[in-house]
């Protein structure tokens, strides 16, 4: 199985399996002499883990991350950076009955038709659980961005669950971690947990919608064509298990506006800097950051992963029936935003090193 690295000069190759021994990251590229430990990484993991709530699965995980190399006293090297987090809690025998059957809305069916054989002991490569690994890579990206651009703050929250949109008259930063879904909306909060407590009671899963923003970002990262912000910035969240669709700002919605109405008005700031009366454009024109926020918001579809009871086939192709048994999440959105959050910081530092290297600071003078 090939292509498990992303990034151009930040370059992030996640290995492992839901079920065995460990999973982690290698990441290449990482700029020497940035501050990083244990700790730092483990603050974000300790986000996604498992098993905080009673809306997430119940797998006991500590996502315990080991730095194996890269860092000395403290610093990064320069050198490739190792990051393992070993898995303690797996429980394969849930998986024994799904063995010769390809669960519903699962990758059993097309890794079996690609490779002939597959790790059926919670889906291997495309379990959820490999994403905890792109978490860790994130952590790294974080302390490398605080270095080269103190003023980046990335923020993660979510913005529906099913029908159940938050009402962004209500946004407050302040209460995106104060709950267990990571919603600005303390209101949509406490109906988002009665309405998903039903879910998980009987056996099923909802979709839902996450936000990413990147603040204080300056302008000028991304390139024109084929190296645009937005293009690598959508295919990170689209690779992320269960996303099957990404906006850049007004997204699809953008189909319903007028022109009038979707350009953002440009003038000048007190400070002598460009300033927008709207953020229609996500933060990216052309591929190249304004300076404005930088707004990503990907669809994760609901858990496959349920104890309903659905029709498939099984490896000889006769007809049969299933249920997935195990610990799975009721809405995988909400273990989401720290991956969404991980892979926007990845992304925006890879793009800060290809502007540093090909520009080094911003040519074109306004004023």
């Amino acid at each position: 199985m090939s292509i498990n690295t992303f990034g151009h000069l930040f370059r992030v190759t996640t290995w492992g399996e839901s079920h065995g021994p460990a999973l982690g990251a290698t990441v290449d590229g990482c700029p020497p002499g940035v501050p990083i430990t244990e700790d730092a990484i483990q603050h974000w993991l300790d986000r996604r883990k498992p098993g905080q709530s009673k809306y997430t699965t119940q797998r006991r995980e500590a996502d315990a991350v080991r730095i194996l190399s890269g860092v000395f006293e403290g610093q990064t090297t320069g050198t490739p950076v190792q990051l393992m987090i070993e898995n303690t809690d797996q429980r394969s025998k849930d998986y024994g009955d799904i063995a010769e059957k390809f669960r519903p809305g699962h990758a059993d069916i097309t890794y079996w038709q690609k490779y002939g054989i597959r790790d059926y002991r919670g889906g291997g490569r495309s379990s959820a659980r490999e994403t905890a690994a792109r978490v860790a890579a994130g952590g790294l990206a974080r302390a490398a961005v605080a270095a080269l651009a103190p003023d980046v703050e990335i923020k993660g929250y979510m913005t529906r669950i099913g029908a159940h949109e938050i009402d962004r008259e209500r946004f407050d930063w302040a209460q995106i971690d104060e709950n267990p879904f990571w919603t600005p909306d303390a209101h949509a909060a406490q109906t988002w947990a009665g309405y998903l407590d039903g879910l998980r009671k009987s056996g099923n899963s909802v979709g839902a919608v996450v936000e990413v923003v990147a603040r204080g970002l300056p302008a000028g990262l991304g390139a024109p064509v084929y190296g645009k912000l937005d293009t690598d910035l959508a295919a990170a969240m689209m690779s992320i298990n269960a996303v099957k669709g990404v906006e850049i700002g007004e997204g699809m919605a953008a189909a319903t506006l007028t022109g009038e109405d979707n350009a953002d008005e440009i003038f000048m700031g007190n400070d002598g800097q460009p300033v927008y009366s709207s953020n229609h454009s996500g933060g990216i024109l052309g591929g190249i950051s304004t300076g404005q926020d930088v707004v990503v918001r990907f669809a994760v579809k609901p858990t496959s992963s349920i104890l309903k009871t659905r029709q498939t086939i099984t490896k000889a192709g006769k007809a049969t029936d299933i249920v997935t048994k195990g610990r799975h999440d009721p809405c995988v959105g909400i273990r989401a935003v720290p991956v969404g959050e991980a892979m926007m910081a990845c992304v925006i530092l890879d793009h800060l090193l290809l502007h540093r290297g090909q520009v080094g600071e911003n040519r074109g003078a306004i004023g």
